[in-house]
């Protein structure tokens, strides 16, 4: 097994850079074609959610495969490889595994136990399996993280640990009031009708909405999603279904619009949303100042400009570090840059990745440390000349929050890329959630005791896996052995029929069935053995072992695992 993960997530890159890497479903396509054309893959799935974005492939060799998923992903979702590369992150065989099925049981996800992952994953398995990118190896690691998923949330209570990111969402604008009373009463429109919205609409049904209007660029997907909600059982809620171009209109008339489409552009505009407060409120929606923005800018500029005078601020040259062991093109801030490194080098590195001058100029050749801190001075000094003051590496200093009037309008955006603009954030009168600032709340969101259990699962799952992939390999050779005994035993039948020409037919079968059962005999203790040996740590090599024992001819061998990958190409998934 040579599985190797590339991806990119909410844990490992901010929420502006995910929304920029965000695929499309044709580039989603073009990505899977790329990659298994490719020449160190030979199999491919994306995973790609509102949060993350990855691309599995099953590699011949590690360092190439990296190189080349790396770049594929930059290619196909627009941002440049130099800028993609520090956020990126890289599982190869058993850690790609345990990555999956962690990522299956929502333990990697933004609300810890949610279940959605789950639906996505499959999704992604179907997609890889339609273009034919998803062999034995993807095939049987998505199918077994989906079970994974799946029998962590029966026999645990990881469901407990966190909610659907559309529960959590509501319960961001309910500011601390239970959901089911802030809803009641409200008319909600849900912009989009794919399985977010569809989840989101189910779940404003079921905790009391008044009405619901779908809005969708297909009229006849709104049109069946409104009738499920008019049909259900568990809700009474009156639901409609209206054109794309009737969002302005209705969102006069909503108190919650919760927005998931597919639109690479902007769905609704901080211009429409203001006049949608105007017509409330009969008030213009004035845009409230962001003392905090303005004070981090403030800091932001005055860091640029000393940056720009300190010397060696900003740059690789005056780093403290030996370079030569990080891999290239990636942060040498970096966990990669740090390991190993004593406490004394630790401590020059973490001077100059501040930003600052290295500590110990003295170590620099043929500069006494006095010339060096005349240098520092004069350039703190140019620093304060041009921005007032000399920079400070310090937190700035809390500033006053504005108050802020009740919102008339809640928006609640689970799109990536986003389908409302930033903008809104600042309109009086709205309140705005979005993946961002999920992102921000669910970091302090309580883990539940159930986590743990999850995180044992995973590991028995993830070794046994591991196991069932070192015996599969295995399997080709044994097959191959089997089939040369049976071609062996068919030879030495037809001799003795040459021999014995007069032998009745009772005969022949009876001696034809001894011979096999002793060849069987033979040949039962070997393959057991071997299989379950294969099947530990460092099993490997037992397949070219048994291969070089029987002088088994390596074509026949390879036969065998083309048939059984063809096989699996075409399983559906579980």
């Amino acid at each position: 097994m040579s599985l190797l993960v590339v991806g990119l997530s909410h844990r490992s890159a901010p929420v502006s850079v995910l929304e920029r890497a965000s695929l499309s479903a044709d580039a989603q396509l073009k990505l899977l074609q790329d990659t298994v054309a490719a020449e160190p893959a030979a199999e491919a799935a994306v995973l790609a959610t509102c949060n993350r974005i990855e691309l599995y492939a099953d590699v011949d060799k590690f360092h190439a495969g990296v190189a080349e998923l790396s770049t594929l992903l930059a290619q196909h979702s627009g941002v440049g490889l130099e800028e993609l590369t520090p956020y990126l992150y890289v599982h190869y065989e058993d850690r790609a595994v345990h990555h999956l099925f962690s990522v299956a049981c929502g333990l990697d996800s933004m609300v810890v136990g949610e279940g959605q992952i789950l639906g996505q994953i499959k999704d992604s398995l179907a997609r890889a399996q339609d273009l034919h990118t998803a062999g034995r190896l993807l095939n049987d690691l998505f199918q077994q993280a989906l079970r994974v998923g799946k029998r962590a949330h029966s026999e645990t209570g990881i469901d407990r640990a966190g909610q659907s990111l559309v529960t959590f969402g509501l319960e961001q604008l309910a500011a601390g009031a239970e959901v089911q009373t802030w809803v009641r009463g409200k008319k909600a429109l849900v912009i989009g009708a794919g399985s977010m919205s569809s989840l989101a609409a189910a779940t404003l049904a079921r905790a009391g909405v008044a009405e619901i209007v779908v809005a969708n660029r297909t009229f006849e997907r709104a049109e069946r999603l409104a009738r499920i909600l008019t049909e259900g059982d568990d809700t009474d809620v009156l639901a409609r279904a209206v054109p794309m171009d009737s969002v302005p209109g209705e969102l006069t008339r909503a108190d919650v619009a919760v927005s998931c489409t597919g639109a690479t552009g902007i769905v609704l505009t901080a211009d429409a949303v203001a006049a949608t407060v105007e017509g409330r409120t009969g008030a213009p929606a004035a845009e409230l100042g962001d003392a905090h923005s303005e004070a981090d800018a403030g800091v932001g500029a005055v860091r640029e400009a000393a940056e720009t005078s300190l010397p060696g601020a900003g740059t690789d040259e005056n780093c403290p570090l030996d370079l030569s062991p990080v891999p290239t093109g990636f942060s040498v801030m970096g966990e990669a840059a740090v390991a190993g490194m004593d406490a004394a080098t630790l401590e020059q590195h973490g001077a100059w990745a501040a930003g600052g001058a290295v500590a110990d100029r003295t170590r620099e050749a043929g500069r006494p440390g006095a010339e060096a801190d005349a240098e520092l001075i004069t350039a703190l000094a140019a620093t304060a000349a041009s921005v007032g003051r000399i920079p400070e590496r310090r937190r700035p200093e809390p500033v006053a929050e504005v108050p802020r009037p009740q919102p008339v309008l809640f928006l609640l955006d689970l799109a990536m890329p986003r389908d409302i603009d930033a903008a809104v954030h600042r309109l009086a009168g709205v309140r705005l959630v979005d993946i961002e600032s999920l992102a921000d709340a669910s970091a302090d969101a309580p883990m539940a005791a159930d986590v743990d259990m999850v995180r044992r699962i995973v590991a028995d799952e993830v070794a046994a896996f591991g196991a069932a992939q070192r015996a599969a390999h295995i399997t080709p050779t044994v097959v191959a052995l089997r089939s040369m005994a049976a071609d062996v035993v068919a030879g030495e039948i037809a001799r003795l029929e040459g021999r014995l020409p007069g032998l009745d037919g009772k005969h022949r079968a009876e001696i034809t069935q001894t011979v096999k059962r002793v060849v069987d005999k033979l040949l039962h203790a070997p393959t057991v053995r071997v299989k379950q040996l294969a099947a530990e740590p460092g099993g490997a090599g037992y397949a070219d072992a048994l291969r070089t024992l029987f002088d088994l001819d390596p074509e026949t061998v390879a036969s065998v695992s083309r048939a059984e990958n063809s096989t699996e190409k075409n399983r559906g998934p579980a």
